[in-house]
């Protein structure tokens, strides 16, 4: 038998954001309609207020006041161990700074002491990224300073790139 997960739709500058819960902890935040939306939703759901989604609220709020949220809401990942090491990797990118895809690719190379992690294989594992904004997958660009692959679009990116005043080149 599933486990009854939990949802809570919030209003933001870019539109509604879908968070998910397993009713402790915050297992997804999406925008509506981006590129693997709801992809830590396996079961039933109910829309329920929490705790953990009044602190998602408080977050997002903060956040988009341009000011650093001074805490972070308790999250559970899920994942391929590739995956949980790229997304561990996101959330050490500081606000205001971004990184590239190859970047992260070397630094999980010398985590490892191998040197054989792809970009490629990095960019996957960062769309999957089932935790957008608080899990920072905006903050990564190309090689060249683009705005390559963001599953919420290149114009959210652009939004929270500006927002931080971040340094990146617009398409």
């Amino acid at each position: 038998m599933s486990k009854t997960l939990y949802i809570k739709k919030i209003a933001s500058p870019l539109g509604m954001i879908t968070a998910a819960s397993d009713g402790e902890n915050l297992t997804g935040l999406w925008f509506e309609g981006q590129k693997h939306f709801g992809s830590t939703l396996s079961g039933p759901c109910e829309e329920k207020d929490l705790p953990v989604f009044r602190q998602v609220c408080e977050w997002l709020n903060i956040y988009f006041s341009a000011e650093i949220p001074a805490f972070t809401p308790p999250i559970r990942l899920e994942g391929t161990i590739f995956q949980l090491s790229v997304w561990k990797t996101l959330k050490t990118i500081p606000y205001g700074h971004t990184i590239t895809y190859g970047e992260i690719a070397k630094a999980l190379e010398r985590q490892n002491g191998t040197n054989r992690v792809c970009a490629r294989a990095v960019g996957g594992a960062v769309g999957r990224n089932p935790v957008s904004i608080i899990i920072p997958c905006h903050r990564v660009i190309g090689t060249n300073g683009g705005l390559t692959g963001y599953a919420g679009s290149a114009d959210k990116k652009a939004f929270l790139l500006r927002l931080e005043n971040a340094d990146f080149k617009a398409e």
